[in-house]
């Protein structure tokens, strides 16, 4: 697993990915995928890596879910919670005396957890915060973008996709490792794929998810504070202050 490209290209060390959901509508699929927004739909979760590649996809889950509820019910993070993801050992931080453990990046309607961070509230946030919260945000662009990639590149994302929503699944699964393949060629796709309460198997090229126990116990809040004080001491950029 490739860890060191957040930290080169966007100033987060131990980060590995930036998750966010995509929500595609299926016609006529009932109150089943009616979502809060009054629409039918299902949800593409992803996970990207510092190049706006897809190092994860769960496509399926109705769109009546909530962000941090897809989150919840995914594999990858019923993975992460027993420890057998392969996520590397916590690691000590540049410049720093911090071990900390590696994250996913995250908006703020995803759950704070030990490896998935969050912005601070929006409401009264301290410099301090606000300069996390920032660090954050431009890490967390990466997967912003790789849906912007995906939805300009194949037009099928332009309107509601008028199939059912099995085949709904099928055709995002590959419009992802197409992605990948287009903008690595002509190395294999490194996506690992989960199409939810489907029983499809995992498109070719994409690896099984690799297990390694993990053993820290420094909870959510604690992680969040430690990255946040990294950010403004040992850490500090010199541009972090202009947006904040």
């Amino acid at each position: 697993m490739r860890v060191e490209g957040f930290s080169k290209k966007w100033n987060f060390p131990n980060c590995i990915g930036a998750v966010d959901v995509l929500i595609r509508p299926p016609p006529d699929s009932g109150s089943f995928y009616y979502n809060y927004k009054g629409s039918n739909s299902i949800v593409l979760n992803a996970v990207s890596n510092a190049d706006s590649n897809f190092i994860y996809v769960d496509v399926g889950t109705n769109g009546r879910v909530s962000d941090g509820g897809v989150w919840d019910t995914c594999s990858l993070n019923q993975h992460i919670e027993a420890g057998s993801t392969g996520m590397p050992d916590d690691e000590i931080l540049p410049n720093s005396s911090k071990v900390l453990p590696y994250v996913i990046v995250a908006d703020d309607a995803f759950p704070l957890k030990r490896h998935i961070l969050k912005p601070f509230s929006h409401r009264n946030q301290n410099l301090e915060q606000r300069v996390f919260s920032y660090r954050l945000s431009i890490a967390r662009r990466t997967v912003e973008n790789v849906f912007g990639i995906l939805a300009n590149r194949f037009e099928v994302f332009h309107k509601a996709i008028n199939l059912e929503p099995t085949k709904v699944v099928q055709i995002v699964l590959a419009c992802t490792a197409l992605h990948n393949y287009l903008r690595t060629a002509p190395v294999t796709p490194n996506v690992c794929s989960d199409a939810n309460n489907e029983n499809t198997e995992d498109i070719p090229g994409m690896p099984p998810l690799e297990y390694e126990q993990q053993t820290s116990t420094i909870n959510d809040t604690i992680v969040r504070d430690l990255y946040m004080k990294y950010f403004n001491e040992e850490g500090a950029v010199i541009w972090q202050n202009r947006h904040t």
